[in-house]
């Protein structure tokens, strides 16, 4: 009715619409504007107000933000620009609506998309901080777009999650309550946008129900970085109760010799987990066979057997080879023998095999047999189709099938794609390389990667030999995903003898009273000669003893530096040290 009785000239209405804007476009922060629209940021071109009050016309009621992608289709935007615009942004954000410190800078620096957007809308060619503090005078923005985005969301992927009767996050205490206790709790802000988005209905918990939720995982007997871990992978057990079917696996995995927080080592952000189908898997085992040691001895060689595909990866394999003629004894031998028969390239491999032996007319029963006997060389090599090899050789499909029948590692050496490594693998000793190629492959190693290459020329010794030597360092207590990393970074740990290794363990725990855990950090101490470690080790706990050295320090300080360098600091420290000293280089026995 105000618009209605003003005077038709242009210059009031212009000065009209300019002091509504100040008063009704920019509510104070702590205030909760009441909007039945909410129209995009992107959308808005130019100046508008509206009421404070409910919207009552129709039309506008029913109005769905029409939200534009938000790309960069402009001209490419300056770093300074980029900068600038950041820093304009974190004073809207901060300043102007009242955000905390950390929730505009975070916001500001992490929603690149929009930022684009907002630097599309002014000209970059001036002053872009004070141009987009106009605009922003007269724009307000959709302050979900850039949270969600910086959360860890694209915008396409946030586009049906934002709310059509809000635009200022203020609003939605909810959201923002348990935004930030799960910030607190210590979730990465960049993976909680998965969490929104696969489980929207935990944000709208009442005050309390999610840091009761995640104390009840806790409660499990899980440290508070697997909880995290675990429910940013999977938010759905934060739904409803404490998941029964977690419970279950968790415990299965608990009577099998797994420690509560293993779990967490192996989860990954870019898979989906089905704790039942995990619990299907581990009962399948048991029906088929397996007893509790062996099965742990299973998952703890191949993690990703039970936790990539939730298991779904086993059932493929075991049936597969069923399929073939092979018994379940059999089978649960293959497993043993070969861990990682179920890694995707591996079994991708396997199967590309089996498949061009049915090609050339072998019988079932021939191929299972070469399957168990060759199973290691079938899934280390990528082979060409059965049509390429015997049009390259010449020869029909009945040739071929008896040329592969009298030696089966023909197969290989006539098919594979990879000339260097069938030269390789022909030359020398075949079956030497193969053993520690399928060693090198089973601690995590690329197959025909450069890497590969270096690892085959440091390690020493026969494949059953390195394996030997590995497991003598797993018997001892350490864990299998750590000895892998250890031997990455100490390759010669492995070219000494078992009795060698055992001897080195025993006098880090029994002289110096160290936890095994230590060399984790240092997998060095297995590479120097016994004289160094007995030596110095000893005159440290003698130090020790006297109290002229710290208690606990680590291994490398210990071993890693000069001679010099150990006498000056370990020796001279004592008036009797460097007495002390000669006696030990004297009577403590050579290895």
């Amino acid at each position: 009715m105000l618009i209605r009785g003003i005077s038709k000239r242009a210059s009031v209405i212009t000065k009209m619409i300019s002091q509504l804007n100040q008063m009704f476009l920019f509510p104070p922060i702590h205030g909760k504007p009441s909007t039945t629209c909410t129209p995009s940021f992107a959308s808005l071109t130019v100046r508008c107000f509206r009421c404070s009050g409910p919207a009552h016309n129709p039309k506008l009621s029913h109005i769905e933000p029409t939200q534009t992608p938000i790309s960069v289709t402009g001209n490419r935007i300056s770093r300074v620009a980029r900068t600038e615009a950041q820093v304009a942004f974190f004073d809207y954000l901060h300043c102007t609506r009242g955000f905390p410190f950390t929730d505009a800078e975070h916001i500001s620096k992490n929603s690149p998309n929009f930022l684009q957007s907002l630097l599309s809308k002014v000209d970059t060619d001036q002053d872009v901080s004070r141009a987009l503090s106009k605009f922003f005078r007269y724009h307000p923005v959709n302050e979900f777009e850039p949270f969600l985005e910086s959360l860890g969301l694209a915008p396409h992927e946030f586009q049906s999650l934002l709310p059509r009767d809000l635009m200022f996050l203020v609003d939605d205490d909810v959201l923002l309550e348990n935004f930030h206790l799960l910030c607190d709790y210590g979730i990465p802000r960049s993976k909680i946008g998965k969490m929104y988005k696969d489980a929207t209905a935990i944000f709208r918990y009442e005050h309390g129900v999610m840091a009761m939720k995640l104390r009840a995982y806790e409660d499990l007997g899980l440290s508070r970085s697997t909880v995290i871990k675990l429910v940013s992978c999977c938010p759905s057990l934060l739904v409803g109760g404490v998941n029964d079917k977690f419970v279950g696996v968790l415990e299965k995995l608990k009577g099998l010799g797994f420690g509560s927080d293993w779990i967490g080592r192996y989860l990954s952000y870019k898979s989906a987990y089905k704790w039942n189908r995990m619990l299907d898997t581990m009962s399948f085992l048991t029906e088929v066979g397996y007893n509790e040691t062996q099965m742990g001895v299973l998952f703890k060689m191949n993690p990703a057997l039970l936790l990539e595909g939730s298991g779904k990866r086993i059932y493929i394999l075991v049936c597969r080879l069923l399929k073939l003629g092979l018994k379940m004894n059999q089978v649960y031998a293959l497993f043993l023998k070969n861990p990682q028969a179920l890694s995707e390239k591996f079994a991708k491999n396997l199967w590309k095999a089996v498949y061009f032996l049915f090609e050339i007319g072998m019988d079932t029963a021939v191929i299972a047999n070469i399957v168990t006997a060759h199973m290691q060389l079938l899934g280390l090599h990528t082979l060409k189709g059965p049509r390429t090899v015997w049009q390259s050789l010449e020869v029909d499909r009945y040739t071929l099938r008896q040329i592969i029948q009298e030696d089966p590692l023909k197969l290989i050496s006539l098919a594979s794609k990879n000339t260097k490594a069938v030269e390789q693998t022909t030359s020398r000793n075949p079956n030497r390389l193969l053993e520690k190629t399928t060693f090198l492959l089973s601690i995590g190693y690329t197959e025909n990667s450069d890497e590969m290459a270096k690892a085959l020329k440091k390690f020493r010794g026969r494949g059953d030999q390195l394996q030997e030597r590995f497991d003598c360092l797993v018997r001892a207590g350490l864990d299998c995903n750590d000895v892998s990393s250890m031997i990455k970074q100490a390759p010669s740990a492995l070219n000494q003898t078992k009795d060698v290794l055992e001897r080195k363990i025993d006098c880090l725990r029994n002289c110096l009273g160290y936890p095994l855990e230590s060399i984790v950090a240092f997998p060095s101490y297995l590479c120097y000669d016994m004289d160094r470690i007995i030596q110095r080790l000893s005159m440290y706990v003698w130090l020790r003893k006297r109290g002229a050295a710290k208690p606990m320090l680590s291994l490398s300080t210990l071993l890693a530096c000069s001679d010099t360098r150990f006498v000056r600091y370990f020796v001279h420290v004592d008036p009797e040290g460097p007495a002390m000293w000669e006696s030990l280089k004297t009577s403590l026995p050579s290895n």
